[in-house]
């Protein structure tokens, strides 16, 4: 498998699309699905639109990233705007805050031992 080069050529271009912004909060986490809740309209930015048609069916924010060949800091911009505006919903990855029984992990690393 041969590696493609890191896209170092475009800065201004990145800069551009972000609207100068450099950084966002991180309420959007890498495997947060986004839904797209209405369809792009004339006079967007090409790559908004890009994720509302990508975003027709839930996608994680790394597999927009990585299908709209953009740094995962850029698509978080991108996708609190369309946050901000009520075009895409995003449905965090459900958290569970308890871990499991430690006698049940005991019994079955016993168990493993014994296969």
């Amino acid at each position: 498998m041969t590696r493609k080069p890191v896209d170092t050529g475009a800065p201004d271009r990145l800069y551009t699309v972000t609207g100068g912004r450099s950084s966002v909060d991180d309420t959007l986490d890498l495997v947060t699905l986004i839904v797209a809740e209405c369809q792009p309209t004339t006079g967007m930015q090409s790559e908004h639109t890009r994720i509302l048609n990508l975003c027709r069916h839930p996608t994680s924010v790394v597999e927009i990233s990585a299908e709209l060949e953009l740094p995962i800091t850029v698509c978080r911009i991108l996708l609190a705007d369309l946050l901000d505006t009520g075009r895409i919903t995003a449905r965090h990855p459900p958290v569970n805050p308890s871990l499991p029984d430690p006698a049940l992990l005991k019994e079955v690393l016993h168990g493993l031992r014994n296969l």
